[in-house]
């Protein structure tokens, strides 16, 4: 695969992974998509956050491929999935990579299931391929200001700088650990959720040529989220709203999605926060097998 220096040290029993080829040949301005496959039974596609990849969904995986096939995308640039350089980062780009995974794999009768960022393209790709899409879940979704700089000051600051012109690209590339695990930290109640050699996996991938460009990509292009919920009403599929009561997203937020999608169910987990993919798996699932 290109671009891949680095290999996952983290192995989800029961798990493949396999790679999607750019359209066009290597001529094409796409890059090679990387994913995670497990289980039988219909479709369900796992689409991840902000920083993270595939794994951030290692313990959710083994509780559901009893019941689904499931397919765990690495998003454009991140993850495993290749860095194409000067590739755009706005919510239209990572929603096509998301649809490619379906098209690319022929698949129908799909849940989607996004957390985060993942949330905000599972909602965007159902109004896109209404044939494809059988449901939605969409945990917390990441369709508001700041962010994940709600999380803490030290988020605040970093992801700030980050974003700034010109000295931000050089803050991009320093990414110390104890640092990356303060920040995400802020997105789970129990902070040994957080597992070390995740974020290790993570720091991995950090490292990888190109990698702090895309991350400055994402963080500067987090206002073409909340662009994209004019796209929710579109959605034709049945739709689940997940949020923890301790999400970064603000009851006014909530109530916001609410009304673009009167007819949605809506669930609030008491006393979860935002990563609930990493610390309540066990919650997730039960959603997933209850609505099957």
């Amino acid at each position: 695969m290109p671009n891949q220096e680095a290999r996952p040290t983290i192995h989800i029993p029961g798990t493949t992974s396999h790679t999607i080829a750019p359209r066009g040949g290597r001529d094409s301005r796409e890059g090679t998509l990387r994913y995670l496959k497990a289980g039988t039974g219909a479709p369900l596609v796992l689409l991840h956050t902000v920083r993270t990849q595939a794994e951030h969904f290692r313990f959710l995986i083994p509780l559901i491929s009893d019941q689904y096939t499931v397919y765990a995308l690495d998003l454009p640039g991140m993850g495993y999935s290749e860095i194409v350089p000067g590739a755009s980062y706005e919510e239209p780009a990572l929603r096509a990579g998301v649809e490619r995974l379906l098209t690319e794999l022929d698949l129908h009768d799909v849940t989607l299931v996004g957390e985060s960022l993942g949330g905000v393209l599972a909602l965007t790709t159902a109004a896109d391929l209404p044939e494809r899409v059988r449901r939605v879940v969409a945990v917390n979704p990441y369709d508001y200001r700041d962010g994940i700089a709600r999380s803490s000051l030290l988020a605040r600051a970093v992801i700030g700088g980050i974003q700034a012109p010109g000295l931000g690209a050089v803050i991009a590339q320093q990414e110390p650990k104890p640092v990356l695990r303060r920040i995400l930290q802020g997105g789970v109640g129990d902070k040994a959720a957080l597992r070390d050699d995740y974020v290790d996996e993570l720091i991995q991938v950090g490292r990888r040529p190109g990698y702090p460009d895309v991350a400055r990509g994402l963080y500067r292009n987090m206002p073409s989220l909340i662009a994209a919920r004019s796209r929710y009403p579109e959605v034709k599929a049945p739709v689940h709203l997940v949020y923890g009561e301790k999400d970064w997203s603000r009851p006014s937020d909530r109530a916001a999605n609410k009304r673009l999608l009167p007819d949605a169910q809506f669930t609030q987990l008491p006393g979860v926060d935002h990563f609930i993919a990493l610390e309540w798996p066990e919650k997730l699932a039960a959603l997933l097998h209850t609505e099957a």
